[in-house]
């Protein structure tokens, strides 16, 4: 009755079991051990530890059925030191040379992290079983150690399929993909037949790895082999075709189940957001919670990114309110709160993660980092210095990314001298080797300075290539200081590098038309056509009731079209009288100047304030969401409209944000 009580997976029946023990006047040798196991597969299980002293003080020695239970609970629940007394009396009573005693000495010592003392008693013993090898083996590979790991899986004279497991996994969890998928290939050639582990693992380090092509072969397998319905399996395939592209795939396996566990719901949600999939993310977001599923912190660190992205602020709202009532104390804790600040930062609301910031009792360096990007972002350079300040005085020490953020705020403000200060420091005071992104905000900073001569002598210096991101922020710097032939010239290193990126001819386009070279204009735009290419639209978003809506330029697909484009013709008339004048120079055709104004009027992030105008409660706050760098007309007819209507306007584009309130922008017309 006892051993039908003691805990399982699918059933906890210890309370019950032990009442019956407790009923026994003289428990025997068998009981004493059913009830000790009980105790170690517990939630419990220090607990099996205090019966087993309870039972020698009762004057019953222990056997060898004794010793791996209570060495399992030892491992469990990492006490080491109650776990070297149980090895010293293992040996007291010569029950050392038993096999499972044996292996289970081991599993404590490596699930204890300390491997020499494993090591020891592997070396000490003849008994050298394959559950002893993959014990040690699985301890070097945890802790880096892969050549030692391997140096133990080739001694194995006969390997099963828990011992190629643990090497694949070794590899796998050190990040030699390479290294894990070719020893998986040996052993298929050895003809061991693999179980859900293996496959579990291959197709994660195939995922890692892009090896789609490998993975397919593992898919066909898995099918062959009967394991198409293993959930684990499944879930492992739906994460190697999302993260390998294959998207369409991935959400045809994850429909196919007939049962979905959390872990289905965040794979394909985390794989929708490694593509960039965001909307799609946040709907499938939405599914689960119909669903019943209860999401958890994995859920919501792959919600959270989708969310700061389309500038969902509500849903991230929601989210954090989740977060505070049922994920505290998980350990992605500190993640979870660095999510939380990156989000905020980024839909608009950079007092809420302040708030998160300053919330934390424990913060980390991602958390210092997220929260220096997201002034920089907003344009509080001296915000993002004096958290820098601070974080030195308590004595964390800054990495890349940390001035990646500074040059960054330094960039967002036009703060030329405190970056050069800034760069120097990182490469003299704290011997960091400058990255490309550095590079790119310093070369940034010079451009928009003028400082073309001083940006290419620094672009020589470097020990990398340029990327297209450097080259396309010295072509906007030139096209600001109306520099025609160097951009000629940035315009070819770009296309170089980026032959099939129309932005480099768009901005060569853009700068030919502010100096009115309309031969050329021309002359661009058919190498453009020529080439099948198109300039991305502007697409801009807004959150209303927890919704995002996306517009395009001149769209007209939205249900409330008519209110929309009513709306537009009074803010136009309004901007009018206000005295606003449409500036064109941004308009590439040579047409005449009514009929570029008309071309402005119909801007995505204009549609997309007059639809908040529309659904919002007067006074309320507009935060406007662009996938490209705002033009400067609309720049100058938000100031204005943050007055006329006397709303807060937010509106972030490709590279930082800018604030619009009483006919001001925060950026103070840099950008």
């Amino acid at each position: 009755l006892i051993e039908l009580c003691v805990p399982s997976p699918h059933f906890d029946g210890l309370p019950y079991a032990t009442s019956v023990f407790e009923t026994i006047q003289e428990p025997n040798q068998l009981i004493w051990n059913t009830m000790i196991r009980g105790h170690a597969l517990s939630s419990d299980p220090v607990s099996s530890l205090t019966l087993y002293v309870c039972m020698v003080s009762l004057g019953l020695l222990p056997n060898s059925y004794t010793f791996p239970f209570l060495l399992k609970s030892c491992a469990k629940s990492k006490t080491f030191t109650e776990g070297q007394q149980i090895h010293g009396q293992v040996l007291k009573l010569g029950f050392d040379l038993d096999l499972y005693v044996h292996t289970s000495l081991i599993s404590m010592y490596v699930q204890n992290w300390r491997l020499e003392d494993a090591y020891k008693v592997f070396d000490r013993s003849s008994h050298r079983d394959v559950v002893s090898y993959t014990a040690l083996i699985t301890g070097y590979a945890s802790r880096g150690d892969i050549r030692s790991a391997q140096k133990l899986f080739d001694e194995i004279p006969v390997k099963d399929v828990v011992s190629w497991n643990a090497m694949i996994s070794g590899y796998a969890e050190t990040g030699c993909y390479k290294e894990a998928l070719e020893l998986f290939e040996e052993m298929m050639k050895m003809n061991v037949r693999p179980d859900e582990s293996t496959y579990v693992t291959v197709l994660s380090a195939c995922a890692h790895s892009g090896s789609i092509e490998l993975g397919r072969q593992v898919h066909s397998w898995v099918d062959d082999h009967g394991f198409d319905s293993n959930l684990k399996i499944v879930n492992a395939l739906i994460d190697l075709y999302s993260k390998c592209g294959e998207v369409e795939t991935a959400c045809g396996l994850f429909q196919g189940l007939s049962y979905k566990d959390v872990i289905s719901w965040n794979t394909l949600i985390g794989g929708y957001t490694h593509m960039n999939l965001y909307k799609e993310a946040l709907l499938l977001f939405q599914e689960m919670l119909r669903s019943g599923e209860t999401p958890n912190d994995v859920t919501m660190l792959s919600v959270l990114p989708a969310c700061a992205h389309l500038g969902a602020i509500d849903i991230g709202r929601w989210i954090h309110v989740y977060i505070d009532k049922r994920l505290k104390g998980v350990t992605n804790a500190s993640s979870l709160r660095t999510s939380l600040i990156d989000m905020y930062a980024k839909c608009g609301d950079i007092e809420a993660a302040h708030q998160v910031f300053n919330s934390m009792l424990h913060k980390s360096l991602s958390s210092w980092n997220a929260m220096i990007f997201g002034f920089a972002m907003h344009g509080r350079a001296d915000a993002s210095f004096d958290l820098f300040s601070r974080m030195r005085k308590i004595g964390i020490e800054p990495d890349d990314i940390t001035f990646v953020g500074l040059l960054s705020a330094c960039s967002h403000s036009g703060m030329l001298d405190l970056g050069r200060h800034i760069f120097r420091s990182m490469t003299q005071d704290y011997k960091m080797t400058p990255k490309l992104e550095h590079y790119g905000c310093m070369i940034d900073l010079l451009g928009h300075s003028g400082l073309f001569k001083e940006a290419e002598e620094m672009i020589n210096t470097m020990e990398m290539e340029p990327d297209g991101v450097i080259w396309c922020s010295l072509l906007k710097a030139c096209k600001m200081h109306g520099n025609v032939e160097l951009a000629e010239s940035f315009a070819q290193n770009l296309i170089k590098i980026e032959p099939e990126n129309p932005s480099s001819y768009i901005l060569l386009s853009n700068i030919y038309a502010s100096a009115g070279r309309w031969e050329d204009v021309a002359r661009i735009r058919a190498l453009l056509n020529g080439k099948c290419m198109k300039k991305v639209p502007g697409c801009s978003s807004i959150e209303v009731d927890s919704v995002v809506f996306e517009f395009v330029v001149g769209d007209k697909f939205h249900p409330q079209n008519r209110e929309i484009y009513g709306m537009l013709e009074e803010m136009e008339v309004l901007l009018e009288e206000a005295g606003f004048v449409p500036d064109t120079s941004e308009v590439l055709q040579e047409m005449e100047e009514e009929w570029k104004e008309g071309a402005l009027r119909h801007h995505s992030e204009k549609l997309a304030i007059a639809f908040g105008l529309i659904s919002t409660k007067p006074g309320t706050k507009l935060t406007i969401v662009k996938n490209l760098r705002v033009c400067r007309n609309c720049h100058e007819a938000t100031k204005l409209l943050s007055k006329i209507y006397k709303r807060e306007i937010v509106a972030r584009d490709r590279t930082r944000f800018h604030h619009f309130r009483d006919g001001v922008c925060s950026c103070n017309d840099y950008w």
